[in-house]
């Protein structure tokens, strides 16, 4: 197992080593929901750029054990739980909501730091997602943008699970116009964070410059397993 993580780690690597078409790296962040301090310190070594959590609880219980390597946290996060993350996240990539946001920022202030954060953006309109409307985005972004305690980095995007290509290209370009957009609004916006494990080339393809993966590097997950 550990022989085939370093593998898909360097294959993901070298088929991002051309960048996407704007001309930025692509930066792999491992999504690691479920597996062991041991899988994920495999794929630190062997070159991902960061680590990413789902679960506050699994990342307060991992993170002793894991390589020095940027900590983002990728999954649905209720406020009570900002606890267990707060000063340790380098990137949240779901700021989906504005009661998450301003607790996210009062405990920030209270820290004394800057928390960097994406805003999610619910790009396919899906009742089944969390994030801020497509619609909203651009006033969502303003009106953060000058939050103390809160630094926006960029967007996030799920696409939906279809097999509609033209579809799901068509919601791509939309985020990294937006994308696009922030860049011009301010310096600190450097990150589109789009693309999982079964649609990373399409969205990387589509000006994608941050993706996250689990399963291509990781396997089947091991429910259960969580240390």
């Amino acid at each position: 197992m550990q022989t085939e993580i370093t593998e898909r780690v360097e294959k993901i690597k070298a088929e991002l080593s051309k960048g996407n078409p704007f001309g930025e790296q692509v930066i792999l962040v491992a999504a690691t929901k479920m597996q062991t301090a041991e899988a994920i310190n495999e794929a630190v070594l062997a070159g991902v750029d960061a680590v990413a959590e789902n679960k506050p609880q699994e990342f307060r219980d991992k993170n002793d054990l894991v390589l020095p390597c940027p900590r983002h946290f990728i999954g649905h996060l209720q406020t009570n739980k900002i606890k267990y993350l707060i000063g340790k996240i380098d990137l949240y990539h779901s700021c989906d909501r504005d009661d998450l946001a301003g607790e996210l920022a009062k405990k920030s202030r209270e820290k004394g730091i800057v928390s960097n954060v994406l805003l999610q953006i619910n790009v396919g309109a899906e009742e089944s997602k969390g994030g801020y409307m497509y619609e909203s985005a651009k006033e969502t972004f303003a009106r953060l943008n000058q939050t103390d305690g809160l630094c926006v980095k960029g967007f996030m995007a799920m696409l939906p699970e279809t097999d509609d290509e033209k579809l799901l290209r068509a919601l791509a370009k939309k985020m990294r116009a937006l994308y696009d957009w922030g860049r011009v609004q301010s310096n600190n916006v450097v990150y589109l964070s789009m693309g999982m494990s079964g649609d990373y080339a399409l969205c990387v393809e589509e000006g994608s410059n941050m993706i996250r993966v689990g399963s291509t590097i990781f396997g089947r997950r091991e429910y259960g397993v969580t240390v």
